[in-house]
């Protein structure tokens, strides 16, 4: 088998979920999407829009999160 220099592709295609929001939590990203407006500026057509960037957001900063990652990955050792 031949050893290519690129690895496998990313499927980073999106995936269409369908969630079900609680009343006071639609209440709070309607708020939150008329605050981030007035802020920016920038009117939010669709306050649902706001889902992808947050939950991006909480799992990009949440150290316990990248902490258990970091565990579960194998450590690669090089052979030089």
């Amino acid at each position: 088998m031949a050893k290519l220099k690129l690895g496998p592709i990313p499927d980073d295609k999106p995936v269409k979920v369908t969630v079900e929001l609680p009343a006071p939590l639609h209440r709070d990203l309607i708020a939150y999407a008329e605050v981030l407006a007035r802020e920016t500026g920038q009117p939010v057509a669709d306050p649902l829009r706001l889902i992808v960037p947050m939950l991006e957001r909480f799992i990009a900063t949440d150290r316990g999160f990248a902490k258990s990652r970091r565990q579960a990955r194998p450590v690669v050792k090089s052979s030089s």
